[in-house]
């Protein structure tokens, strides 16, 4: 027979609710999140690093996918004042994949919402069903997609691309970090896609959390702290 939840579970559970400053505690404590200095592709050199393939632990996802569930089911109220009206997630292969399929089941477990979720394979299949999608038929349908970071909107555009060609519209992002710091031009990435698209792109996480977090902590690095500072005023939007 099924045994009770102890109150230690218990209390896990109610704990699991996403804040920004809790994600970011999690994540230090699981390298996910560091601070030094790190070369970014774009040749800055950036006082932090943010490495969603660590996110590997029950715990960080779920706080993670929480997050995620949340922002949904508050958009769903927001646009179609009905929680329950289909909702369709798409994460890009293949750090998306964990993503959208926790997200999926928070929104049921915490919101009630019975999403479909998908994602695309990196390589057509030539068997079986074939194509290079996997699970919700996205065709017609407005789709929410999730990624973790947005840096030059790249990847984000190959994505993009992937659910037009399948018929699918784009409902709106959402980026667990926004890094906040110019792109090509003046703008961020996150605010080209936005501009362009004239979507919603929502983030849980952004660089202005993790200076505030740096400035609340007794126990943090000054020097890090100035660090983190001078390259928002340097690179920020």
């Amino acid at each position: 027979m099924p045994t009770t939840q102890t109150s230690q579970n218990d209390t896990t559970i109610q704990n699991a609710s996403f804040s920004p400053q809790h994600f970011i505690e999690l994540a230090l404590n699981n390298k996910v999140l560091k601070f030094g200095e790190f070369v970014l592709k774009s040749g800055r050199i950036s006082p932090y690093f943010f490495n969603a393939g660590l996110l590997a632990s029950g715990e960080m996802l779920s706080l993670l996918a929480s997050g995620y569930a949340a922002a949904l089911a508050e958009q769903q109220v927001a646009n179609n004042k009905d929680e329950h009206k289909e909702l369709v997630i798409f994460g890009a292969a293949y750090k998306g994949i964990p993503f959208v399929a926790a997200t999926a089941q928070a929104l049921w477990l915490h919101h009630g919402i019975n999403a479909q979720w998908g994602y695309n394979r990196k390589e057509a299949k030539t068997h079986g069903e074939g194509g290079n999608l996997v699970g919700a038929d996205v065709s017609g349908k407005s789709v929410w997609i999730l990624d973790d970071v947005i840096t030059a909107g790249t990847a984000m555009r190959e994505v993009l691309d992937i659910l037009q060609q399948a018929g699918a519209t784009v409902a709106g992002i959402i980026v667990a970090l926004d890094r906040k710091e110019k792109g090509q031009g003046e703008q961020s990435a996150i605010q080209e896609l936005a501009s362009s698209l004239q979507i919603p792109v929502l983030t849980l996480v952004d660089m202005d959390d993790l200076i505030g977090y740096l400035a609340d902590d007794s126990n943090s690095n000054a020097t890090q702290l100035a660090k983190m500072q001078h390259y928002r005023q340097q690179y920020g939007v």
